[in-house]
This record gives C-alpha cells, sequence and structure tokens, in this order.
C-alpha cells in the first residue's frame, strides 16, 4: 500500500515519477485530508501536488501559489486547495486568505511551507518530507 511505502520513505528519479507516486497517494487519501509538505526550494513540493491534481481527476494546470497564497482546483469528486505558506509569518495571517471558508467537504488540501502555519494545521495532517539529493533524486517520507 501507498502509506505503508511513503512510511517507510521513496525515492523518485523524475518528476513523473513525483506525480505518479502523488496520484496513487491520492486515490486513498480519505475526505477532508489535510498535507503538509516539508522541504526546502526545489525539493518538488508543487510537483507533488501536480500528481495529486492528476489523482483526483483535476486535469486544468496547477502551478505554485506563491504569490496568490493560494489556488483551488475543482476535480469531479474533491476539491483541492494547494496553499503556499511561505509569505505568511504565522497561523493568523490566515484568518485573511478565508481559506477555511472555501474548503467545502471533501477536499484536499495541500499546504508548501507548513512550519510557517503550523499552529493552525489540523491534529491528523499528514505530514510528508520531501528532500533532494547531489545526484538528483527525490527522497519523500510520511512520518
Amino acid at each position: 500500500m501507498i502509506i505503508d511505502r511513503l512510511k517507510a520513505g521513496v525515492t523518485t528519479t523524475s518528476a513523473e515519477e513525483m506525480q505518479a507516486l502523488a496520484a496513487e497517494m491520492a486515490l486513498v487519501l480519505p475526505a477532508d485530508a489535510t498535507l503538509a509538505l516539508h522541504g526546502d526550494l526545489g525539493v518538488g513540493k508543487t510537483t507533488f501536488v501536480q500528481g495529486l491534481a492528476l489523482g483526483l481527476g483535476i486535469t486544468e494546470p496547477v502551478t505554485s501559489p506563491t504569490f496568490t497564497l493560494c489556488s483551488l482546483h475543482r476535480g469531479p469528486q474533491c476539491l483541492l486547495a494547494h496553499l503556499d505558506a511561505y509569505r505568511l509569518e504565522n497561523a493568523a495571517q490566515l484568518d485573511a486568505v478565508m481559506l477555511e471558508d472555501f474548503l467545502v467537504s471533501p477536499y484536499c488540501l495541500a499546504i508548501e511551507w507548513p512550519d510557517n502555519v503550523a499552529a493552525w494545521l489540523p491534529a491528523d495532517t499528514l505530514h510528508l518530507d520531501l528532500g533532494i539529493t547531489a545526484d538528483g533524486r527525490h527522497p519523500i517520507r510520511l512520518r
């Protein structure tokens, strides 16, 4: 099962592999799941969210919401909310984004830079650590 593989740690070697892994994960996520994507710039957080979108049946392009803070993508069965908290200094600033007003069940919320809003994260948030090795591989582990 994908969750067990992610807990053990998976390494991808291309954007396509990362997207396929995320698409597989999307198929087993519970309703109203929140994913916290931890990792430095360039580790593939947005690429992972693109794969989630594919798995959720979303066909529109998914790009980083760095400047808009949040993007919403409606799929046939689920809403994907993609939040980039990089420019937020604390969880209180999420009130201005009004994110909770848009989280209509069933949804999947994927948060890049979740440490900036850690106090806001639900207790059942799934935390994924993404990295990059010197040879360009991307290790991913579910905490």
